[in-house]
């Protein structure tokens, strides 16, 4: 199966409808670079409603389809999720975006939870930095050590 399909019977599966409109949506956003914004898939989607792209968006956020990234001081920006419950370590300078799990913060969720007396939905966990390859850069290491960490 395509990625497409595999998300379309994954909305389907959910009880919602595919229609022409968010096709296309799910067809820009498989198209889009690593980490993309809503304006991004408009302009891919120009005969597609406004309020169709943002919609489908939702949607597929809802269903972990996509994920949320703050890049650009504080610009949301999106990109296809990994599989399973995972938190994004962002660098500062270049914008690289890497998935990571073992979140450890389930007990101080747990324990808001009881204390605020609320019934968490879920949370969201960025760490930003510095890559190792725009670390090299900043320390004026030789180009060659540089290319060496940006292409492993």
């Amino acid at each position: 199966m395509s990625d497409i399909e595999l998300i379309i019977e994954r909305i389907e599966l959910r009880g919602h409808r595919i229609t022409e409109g968010r096709r296309r949506v799910i067809q820009a956003v498989l198209k889009q670079p690593s980490h993309f914004t809503v304006e991004d898939v408009l302009q891919s989607t120009r005969r597609v409603g406004r309020a169709t792209v943002f919609r489908t968006m939702r949607l597929l956020l809802d269903l972990n389809i996509v994920c949320r990234v703050l890049l650009d001081g504080g610009n949301l920006h999106y990109r296809i999720s990994s599989r399973g419950h995972h938190h994004h370590l962002v660098c500062n300078d270049c914008g690289r975006v890497e998935d990571f799990t073992g979140c450890d913060v389930e007990p101080l969720v747990q324990a808001l939870a009881a204390a605020m007396k609320y019934e968490i939905d879920g949370h969201w966990l960025e760490v930003y930095g510095r890559c190792e390859a725009c670390r090299l850069l900043r320390s004026g290491r030789p180009e060659s050590q540089t290319t060496q960490v940006l292409s492993q």
